[in-house]
């Protein structure tokens, strides 16, 4: 058995020119093999991986170390490994339960095409916001909002656009949510003042996102609505799904147990097998079918075209693709950091920040780039997180100017990066690729823009409070 390396290792302090290397290389291969070959992005990472550990030795790392961190990025991202797990099997039997099916159904019959795409994203905001979870929102509603909009003839990257934008908001809101716990965590700030300072950036940008989203409505949404086609897929789905109004108890359940701060695990879990239940009880299918389901998904055979497409979807083994190219990406993103790579960028981008604006740019630079490299929405609020907090503090700046910089420029930039985990799982839960929908992903674009110009003028940023002093006893 190989022996492990000690985690106490320091890693050493390359030169920035040195841990540009693998960035360089990782983007020129990509742009070959993905561009203009139009290949896997997993190849590149993995090619990425290696010259960042060639880097490394040179820099008189051993190879142990970097295994080590190796295996201590892929721990950080088991988590959300297991949950695309779940989600994927929580998305089969949802399907087969019924439960997609009447919400594509319902949806048809209450959305028009001219104000889907605001009703879309304000819904998934709702959700996130009441779950803690974008990745929940997204593979629950977001996959049903994904089976609407095809039928009203809404370009599907617009739709996803309107889903992640959504899903972000609550996500970067609500109490419940990871990220919005750990900003202030790193940055020594409490919950509720990160929350309420987050309002004068995050407000403004949704507001402008759900104008953003009325106009493209209002403009076509890149087709309009064919009356016979909606018809013939609600048919479709009325003659091969119960459609019963019992089923709407089941993703009720899943908010209710999360709005009880019950973890994301367990409520997929017990969602999904309220959706496995729903298929033996309401739909009548077989038990071999519903075990096959959670496996390998189901596959719809209604001879509808865009409804077998929409609901051929789900399974455990749905999710293999992208959990792959999550370890390849926190792979590198481990090397990159045990070999002191990403510290170097981190600490050249800081030299930039002599300013209240530059500060608040380079907070946000830096946490973009964790993601891109990295391939984790964590680290991208926690590295530099520690690497800014004593410039806020030496400007006099109070703690909540920082965990919203991490907020508004670490968590809403995850998504819109084809490898990173929040990314990958957008796409896979869609069905629309990162490269599609970032475009159109509004808030996520329009959110780190205020921020920035928050930092540069001033506006609600916060001074730190004068210190307290100690009445003589």
């Amino acid at each position: 058995m190989e022996p492990t390396s000690s985690s106490d290792t320091q890693p050493p302090h390359p030169l920035l020119w040195q841990a540009l290397i693998p960035v360089v290389f990782l983007v020129a291969v990509l742009a070959v093999v993905v561009i203009w070959m139009e290949g896997d992005v997993r190849v590149p990472i993995i090619l990425a991986t290696v010259v960042a550990a060639f880097v490394g030795l040179a820099q008189g790392v051993r190879w142990l170390d970097m295994q080590h961190g190796i295996v201590q990025g892929i721990v950080i991202g088991l988590p959300s490994i297991l949950i695309l797990m779940l989600v994927g099997s929580l998305i089969g039997t949802w399907i087969a339960g019924g439960i997609v099916p009447l919400m594509i159904y319902a949806g048809l019959e209450v959305f028009s095409p001219q104000g889907f795409l605001p009703a879309a994203a304000f819904l998934c905001a709702i959700v996130s916001l009441a779950t803690g979870s974008s990745w929940t929102t997204a593979g629950s509603v977001g996959v049903a909002l994904v089976g609407v909009g095809t039928g009203l003839g809404v370009n599907p990257a617009m739709t996803a656009g309107a889903i992640v934008s959504g899903a972000y908001f609550g996500d970067k809101m609500s109490p419940l949510s990871d990220s919005t716990n750990l900003a202030p965590a790193v940055a020594g700030a409490d919950l509720f003042a990160h929350i309420r300072h987050m309002f004068f950036t995050t407000g403004p940008s949704f507001l402008i996102a759900l104008a953003g989203f009325a106009i493209l409505g209002l403009a076509g949404a890149g087709g309009g609505a064919d009356l016979a086609e909606v018809a013939a897929i609600q048919s479709a789905l009325k003659e091969n799904f119960s459609l019963s109004p019992w089923l709407w108890l089941v993703p009720m359940a899943v908010l209710v147990m999360v709005s009880f701060k019950v973890p994301a695990m367990p409520a997929l879990f017990v969602g999904s097998v309220l959706g496995a239940l729903s298929a033996l009880f309401i739909e009548g299918r077989s038990f071999e079918l519903v075990m096959g389901v959670i496996n390998s998904g189901f596959v719809s055979e209604t001879g509808q075209a865009m409804v077998d497409k929409l609901l051929s979807n789900g399974g455990i083994d749905s999710m293999m693709w992208t959990i792959s190219l999550i370890l390849c990406a926190l792979s590198f993103g481990g090397v990159m950091e045990r070999t002191g790579q990403l510290r170097a960028i981190g600490v050249s981008i800081l030299a930039f920040a002599k300013g209240r604006g530059s500060l608040v740019a380079s907070t946000g630079v830096t946490s973009i780039i964790t993601n891109f490299l990295a391939a984790d929405q964590y680290l991208a609020l926690i590295f530099p997180g520690r690497m800014f907090k004593g410039a806020y503090e030496k400007m006099k700046l109070a703690p909540v100017n920082l965990s919203r910089a991490l907020e508004d420029m670490g968590t809403l930039s995850s998504p819109l990066i084809p490898w990173n985990t929040c990314g990958v799982t957008m796409a896979g839960v869609l069905g629309v690729a990162t490269g599609e929908y970032w475009i159109f992903a509004l808030f996520n674009l329009i959110n780190p823009v205020v921020s920035i110009l928050y930092g540069f003028t001033g506006w609600t940023m916060k001074p730190a409070e004068a210190p307290k002093e100690k009445l003589p006893v």
